[in-house]
């Protein structure tokens, strides 16, 4: 009887420390994000808050905690992204009306017609590209404003 005592007290001390060491893993990846996110490493911040998420899911709080800071990174992420590619979508439009000026006012030479539609082309398939990726970034962080609104308005 002493002995069946003795493995289950075994047993429980045990799973304790487990569940301690798993905790303490947690709060880790969480700090570690942190200092990433201040750092303005996003990327990493939210790989490191994805691994947190995976490798914890009993971590409640933590996990809590790091849904606010994936929604921050995310945030801050996106919005850098946005000004890289207004920035980039600014060049191509000007390249663009550049070209489109050049054609319509008679200023290419017949040999170079088909080189310069090619490039029209491709300036117009780039613009629109970035156009789109413009318009993809402005959704996401709209998105990400809401949610965090959502987030803020439940925790009142």
């Amino acid at each position: 009887m002493k002995s069946i005592i003795v493995c289950l007290l075994t047993v429980i001390l045990l799973t304790g420390c487990q569940l301690f060491k798993k905790n303490d893993e947690a709060k880790a990846l969480l700090e570690k994000a942190r200092k990433e996110y201040k750092e303005g490493r996003y990327d990493e911040a939210i790989n490191t808050i994805e691994r947190l998420r995976n490798e914890h899911p009993k971590a409640i709080e933590e996990r809590k905690e790091a849904l606010k800071l994936f929604q921050d990174a995310s945030l801050k992420q996106a919005q850098q992204d946005l000004s890289r590619t207004d920035s980039l979508l600014e060049l191509a439009k000007q390249r663009y009306d550049v070209l489109q000026h050049e054609l319509l006012t008679g200023q290419w030479l017949k040999s170079d017609v088909n080189k310069k539609q090619e490039e029209m082309t491709e300036a117009r398939r780039q613009r629109d590209s970035l156009q789109v990726r413009f318009d993809t970034q402005c959704a996401k962080i709209r998105y990400i404003h809401r949610k965090q609104k959502e987030h803020e308005e439940a925790g009142k």
